[in-house]
């Protein structure tokens, strides 16, 4: 029997409308518009539509969206002196800083320059604490995404075994912090796995969820996974001109019990939760300035 297909391109259009109307009436209480601001350097094709992506989705939500272009040899100070600006700029509620960064600028100084008040994609170590702790400010954008999709296509994750195939900072460690918690679409006993991970396919094979986020393509074969399963591919890989994930997708839906498309599954669901977290900032800057 052929798995379900989990359509996170209409789940996150779901979640923006949502949002849109949550914008809408947050506007009509305060005056106030949620402002996003991406910064993006260099030319990087995919990162261009990246933010292009995110851009288009902030407008059909009713959130501003700013985009700081610089080029390709901005220097490191350069870039942080901007990044203090809209830090200090009480029209900016979220600030994006669209990875990968050039070489001449060590990426972690720059996350950790972004104010963690406007850290929209969790980034900040602060954030990282918060979250750890079950008290967060803000939910990474990846993770959260893959969490709604799983909640609202009812799957249950209470006392299942997850399994997260990687351990990058933004998608496999927090993915691994968020399942773990005590909440709604979490509660999991949760396997986090690696290049090192030994006997990794048998563990993967173990998994009622199985989320794949190791960045080589089809990595995921159907010998990987536990009949009846579910599985989210975050992967996207470019090969032979083709988008594919970390999974291979038609043999292992045909055991899955429910699967992710690449493109398609978990893309627009990081989109929905950077709209959202853009709100939440805005909502939470605005609490602070009331008191």
């Amino acid at each position: 029997m052929a798995a379900t297909i989990i359509d996170g391109k209409a789940i996150a259009a779901t979640i923006r409308d949502e949002l849109a109307t949550r914008v809408s009436t947050f506007h009509s209480e305060t005056g106030i518009t949620p402002h996003l601001a991406a910064v993006l350097i260099g030319d990087d094709p995919a990162s261009a539509v990246y933010v292009r992506n995110k851009q288009r989705a902030c407008e059909k939500t009713g959130i501003k969206s700013t985009l700081h272009r610089l080029d390709q040899s901005t220097t490191q100070q350069q870039l942080l002196e901007l990044i203090d600006d809209l830090n200090h700029d009480p029209d900016v509620h979220g600030i994006l800083c669209q990875l990968p960064l050039p070489e001449q600028i060590c990426e972690q100084a720059v996350l950790d320059a972004v104010s963690p008040d406007k850290d929209v994609d969790c980034f900040h170590p602060e954030n990282v604490g918060r979250l750890a702790q079950g008290r967060p400010r803000f939910l990474p954008c990846t993770p959260h995404g893959i969490q709604q999709l799983l909640v609202r296509t009812a799957v249950e994750t209470s006392g299942a075994h997850v399994v997260v195939l990687g351990r990058s900072d933004i998608v496999g460690k927090p993915m691994g912090l968020l399942m773990v918690q005590k909440a709604q679409g979490a509660n999991a006993t949760v396997t986090l796995c690696h290049s090192r991970t030994r006997n990794l396919p048998e563990i993967a094979a173990t998994a009622d969820i199985l989320i794949a986020a190791i960045g080589r393509p089809r990595f995921v074969t159907a010998a990987m996974v536990q009949p009846g399963a579910v599985v989210i591919d975050v992967g996207i890989n470019r090969v032979d001109d083709k988008l594919v994930g970390d999974v291979d997708f038609e043999p292992v839906a045909e055991i899955a019990s429910a699967i992710t498309p690449v493109p398609g599954g978990v893309g627009p669901m990081t989109i929905a939760m950077l709209l959202q977290n853009t709100l939440t900032a805005a909502c939470q800057l605005q609490q602070a300035a009331d008191h």
